[in-house]
């Protein structure tokens, strides 16, 4: 990728590194020639990016030519709002008493340049602020009550950095240009870049440790730059051109703001944010299988009004789902209209609404991989000893039921054909397609975004070919997504 430096004034940075070109707002804007050059990434450093400004339309029009600015429009919209201190200290507040406890006075200006900050003791609270509000200069304003406040958040602009900083910002900046960023080791330039999204502390992860080796050997062995990313690196998403998501995802998680950013920034994205959306909620996924005309057992959207209709409509025993529920957790088997209202009481805490099925008993439950709109890998997963689910949690633990691996041609054609429906009424991400078979009916059961590839269980048929498949999947789409541009 080439670098675009944008200003008002080109005497604003006379004197830029030999990465990047630096260009006024309105030739950007105006000039033709700007409005091409593939996946071009533009660091937006106007005075302003008020609303309508020529810094606004900078960042916004960059993302519609398909370029990768800094800050994108997201964050400038988000710099603007009210929530931006309030996002931060949710997200940020231990490391702020932990960083800003030495000082003596009871205010505080931190000045944050493309990640990095003057004062080594901050580094890692200016890597945060970047890392959640991804903008070339930012100014954070904190003052001590009781605790340490972030009391605002903005972007500044290239005069206002302090003359004593400005050699350091200057540095700052070139070294990002560079690609010299903290924790980044590059050991080759590589066609594209690929962020692994993981949680190395996440005791029930979506792959093993050594499933995530293989997919990452996979990844270079085509050709990837490859790199392990944890929470802490949002902002660093603009450094790659696809993410593959290894950490179990939900809506109000950080899994989820990393797809919808990877995705508006035009990344390639496993898991997409729309997947994650719809899979994470059951509520969705009955309603929309329903209108698909994709079988499933009996099925009741459960609220307040008509816990009365459970015992004729689904009967006992029946099986109620928090719409997020996963790995087994949030489902609960129902025996009778007493436990129902008790537990659907709590759960209706939680959400207006719930998911209530048939129960169907089976000795295995299938799991489909799909994987842009193909079969990937097929999975038998058998109940946990002497229970109704492939996990069984107590307070002796957590027990798990065996786990069979076939060829896909070994698998019922009507399972693979519901499978196959169910998956495509989602999306074309990589899925796991859940599914009972009892006689000749085949039911979906649900459709899992972020499903589970461990070594030693899914790749049992494939082997090293299933990693491979999955990095090729990616490959081939930035290969479409480059011709397009």
């Amino acid at each position: 990728m080439t670098g675009l430096v944008v200003v008002d004034r080109l005497a604003d940075w006379p004197d830029p590194p030999a990465e990047v070109s630096v260009i006024t707002a309105a030739d950007y804007l105006t000039d033709d020639r700007h409005a091409g050059g593939g996946r071009r990434r533009v660091y937006n450093l106007c005075d302003s990016y008020r609303y309508q400004s020529a810094g606004y339309y900078v960042s916004l029009l960059a993302g519609a030519r398909g370029h990768q600015p800094l800050p994108d429009i997201t964050t400038v919209q988000d710099l603007k709002g009210r929530d931006g201190p309030r996002v931060f200290r949710a997200e940020t507040d231990d490391l702020v008493q932990t960083s800003l406890a030495p000082l003596e006075s009871d205010s505080y200006e931190l000045d944050v340049y493309f990640g990095r900050c003057q004062a080594k003791r901050h580094a890692r609270l200016a890597r945060a602020l970047f890392n959640l509000f991804p903008a070339p200069l930012l100014r954070a304003r904190f003052k001590r009550q009781q605790r340490w406040e972030i009391i605002g958040l903005s972007a500044i602009a290239l005069d206002e950095v302090a003359p004593g900083q400005r050699a350091f910002m200057q540095a700052a900046a070139s070294d990002y240009f560079a690609g010299k960023r903290p924790t980044r080791k590059r050991v080759k330039r590589a066609h594209y870049d690929l962020a692994i999204l993981h949680n190395p502390a996440e005791k029930e992860p979506p792959s093993n440790p050594k499933a995530l080796k293989l997919f990452r050997h996979a990844a270079e062995d085509l050709g990837f730059g490859v790199e392990m990313l944890e929470r802490s690196d949002f902002g660093r998403l603009l450094e790659f051109d696809a993410l593959f998501i290894r950490e179990t995802t939900a809506v109000n998680h950080h899994s989820y703001r990393f797809a919808r950013r990877a995705a508006q920034d035009d990344l390639v994205v496993i898991d997409d944010p729309d997947s994650i959306l719809r899979c994470t909620n059951k509520v969705w996924l009955a309603q929309r299988m329903t209108r698909a005309g994709v079988p499933t057992p009996q099925t009741l959207i459960l609220h307040r009004g008509n816990l009365k209709d459970v015992a004729e409509q689904i009967g006992f025993p029946c099986v109620l789902k928090q719409p997020d529920s996963a790995f087994s957790r949030g489902v609960v088997k129902i025996d009778d209209e007493a436990e129902l209202r008790r537990v659907a009481r709590e759960l209706l805490e939680r959400s207006d609404l719930l998911v209530v099925q048939a129960f169907v008993p089976t000795e295995y439950d299938w799991r489909i991989g799909v994987l842009g709109g193909q079969p990937l890998y097929a999975c038998r997963y058998f109940m946990a000893p002497s229970h109704w689910q492939i996990i069984k949690r107590d307070e002796a633990g957590k027990q798990e039921g065996d786990a069979e691996t076939l060829p896909i041609d070994a698998v019922p054609t009507r399972v693979l054909d519901v499978a196959m429906k169910a998956a495509a009424t989602v999306g074309k991400g990589l899925y796991g397609v859940d599914l009972k078979q009892f006689g000749k009916r085949v039911a979906l059961i649900e459709v899992n975004d972020n499903p589970s590839i461990d070594a030693g269980v899914e790749d049992q048929v494939l082997g090293n070919d299933l990693y491979r498949i999955v990095m090729q999947h990616m490959l081939d789409r930035l290969d479409e997504r480059t011709r397009r541009q």
